[in-house]
């Protein structure tokens, strides 16, 4: 089957019930999507299938059908979330950051003016060990004002 991740086609020869998380580390070479818990509960693998944010842990690949996958290496490096959570400097052991960084690409995409409510339901279902939960709010912030948002 044919899947189109970060604007470009892979041929995939991994079973349909594979993890989404496995063909994109292990067929094509993007290794910013981290295994976390294969459960769909931590959110170090998240990526946006169609616009979605998933838990590619979970999702078999032969599910994500005609749309678009999204990884953490498919945001360009200037764009403002990771500018962001550079300059709040977010990441402690940096271990679950993809999975951040794609959960508040996801949450600015669709509201670019998110409340502090808005923003705790979004990440409710991201861990970080190092709890760098409170530098993650300010990135949000700081990127939703780079974009342009009201905050």
């Amino acid at each position: 089957m044919r899947i189109k991740v970060n604007g470009r086609y892979y041929l995939v020869k991994a079973d349909p019930q594979t993890p989404l998380l496995w063909v994109i580390r292990e067929e094509m070479g993007l290794t910013g999507t981290k295994f976390g818990c294969l459960k769909g509960i931590c959110g170090s693998c998240t990526v946006l299938v169609g616009g979605i944010a998933v838990r590619s842990c979970i999702l078999p690949v032969g599910e994500v059908g005609g749309k678009e996958v999204l990884t953490v290496e498919g945001i360009p490096e200037e764009h403002p979330v990771k500018r962001a959570w550079i300059e709040v400097g977010v990441p402690q052991c940096g271990y679950c950051q993809s999975g951040q960084i794609m959960t508040a690409y996801h949450l600015l995409n669709n509201n670019p003016s998110p409340t502090e409510e808005d923003v705790l339901r979004a990440f409710a279902g991201n861990l970080c060990r190092c709890g760098t939960y409170q530098r993650i709010k300010r990135a949000v912030n700081l990127a939703s004002k780079l974009m342009g948002g009201r905050r």
